[in-house]
């Protein structure tokens, strides 16, 4: 069914080197590198490289476009990417666990304006920033998930301490801060998530939805950032559109997430978001579910991004794994037909990264574009953006 798995794409991964962020003046050498990395990662071509060990990351899936992207912005949200990988290939050279690995490469991304997750997260209808996180091992398929915080500047920290200090799975909004708090987790103000580029996005995506004729009451303004919200009155119904880039004016589905199989052959994945612009009634959506947008057990470990209802209903993740275990189906190949037709057919778009515990990497998306990247055992990684080189 996809003849495209060819021993071509894992002689181009293998030969791809590291991402080198040209200083300014030396743009051809960067663009080089660029172009040398999104072949190596083509969408149509999944790597099926065997390694011992390894990580996949990805910093969300939409419309993300060339002519939108501007070199400066593109090598720097590069720059976050590799570094996430290389945070956590320096956990697993030593021969760390995955899950480790997965929280390190995905508390850089957390910590960069550039991404909607942690630091870079939209704002909700109301002017707030509501997070979501989920983590899962593998081995043991101990899980831990929060959503709706507002005051947690790591929650894929607080959704692994939900797993690891608690009998339960996921913890919502104020109940799960408390419990940060009791964990010893120091809560932030708001204004550590407020960004510029973020806040006009809302303003952008307020002035098209009431261009749009909305009735009066929905029409509430956010309040000040760092201010208690104001409560508009929306009306049941109202319509939910996936967000905005706020900077670039796309669409794109805002996630971080990671997957990871350590040298003991464990896998694990996380998955990290700031929801979408615009969002109310506290809606979440499929990141910090398990199955949905975060899955791993012995055999597959999936992370996420896309339009959340839908791979909430078709359970995207788990479904990928599940194919895997019950049909025997290649990673890739399995991996491909759930984003590829499953969710196409369903009318959802957005992508994953996926890696089962022969070291296979699958990274399909249905998007024109997906940020994400890849770094096995020789420490060299591999960044991509585009659906073509």
């Amino acid at each position: 069914m996809f003849p495209s798995f060819s021993s071509r794409m894992h002689r181009g991964l293998l030969a791809s080197t590291a991402l080198l962020l040209a200083p300014l003046g030396c743009a051809t050498s960067s663009q080089v590198g660029a172009a040398r990395d999104e072949a190596a990662l083509r969408t149509d071509e999944p790597p099926r490289v065997k390694p011992k060990w390894g990580l996949v990351i990805h910093g969300g899936a939409g419309v993300i476009s060339r002519e939108n992207l501007s070199p400066e912005r593109e090598a720097a949200m590069r720059a976050v990417l590799t570094e996430a990988l290389q945070a956590g290939h320096a956990v697993l050279v030593k021969g760390g666990r995955g899950m480790d690995a997965v929280t390190a490469a995905i508390r850089v991304m957390e910590d960069s304006p550039y991404f909607n997750a942690g630091k870079g997260a939209v704002f909700n209808h109301d002017g707030v920033n509501e997070l979501d996180a989920a983590v899962m091992d593998g081995k043991t398929r101990m899980a831990g998930a929060v959503a709706g915080v507002h005051h947690i500047q790591n929650p894929i920290d607080l959704a692994r301490l939900v797993m690891e200090k608690s009998p339960h799975v996921m913890m919502v909004g104020d109940g799960a801060e408390a419990f940060a708090k009791s964990q010893g987790v120091p809560l932030v103000d708001a204004k550590y998530f407020y960004t510029e580029e973020r806040w006009q996005g809302l303003q952008r995506a307020l002035e098209q939805e009431n261009a749009k004729g909305a009735p009066p009451a929905e029409q509430g303004q956010p309040s000040t950032p760092g201010q208690s919200p104001a409560q508009p009155q929306p009306q049941p119904g109202s319509s939910l559109t996936p967000g905005v880039d706020p900077i670039t004016g796309d669409h794109k589905f805002g996630t971080v997430g990671a997957v990871a199989l350590d040298m003991d052959g464990n896998l694990a994945a996380g998955t990290s978001t700031g929801g979408m612009t615009n969002k109310r009634f506290g809606r979440v959506g499929d990141s910090p579910i398990i199955g949905a947008g975060t899955y791993a057990d012995e055999r597959c470990a999936v992370s996420a991004t896309g339009h959340g209802e839908f791979f909430i209903r078709y359970t995207v993740a788990r479904d990928i794994c599940a194919r895997v275990e019950y049909q025997d189906l290649p990673l890739p190949e399995a991996a491909n037909f759930v984003i590829h037709d499953v969710l196409v057919k369903a009318g959802g778009e957005g992508g994953v990264i996926a890696m089962d515990r022969q070291g296979h990497v699958a990274m399909p998306f249905n998007s024109s574009g997906m940020y994400r990247g890849y770094i096995g055992e020789d420490g060299t990684p591999t960044v991509a953006i585009f659906q073509q080189p």
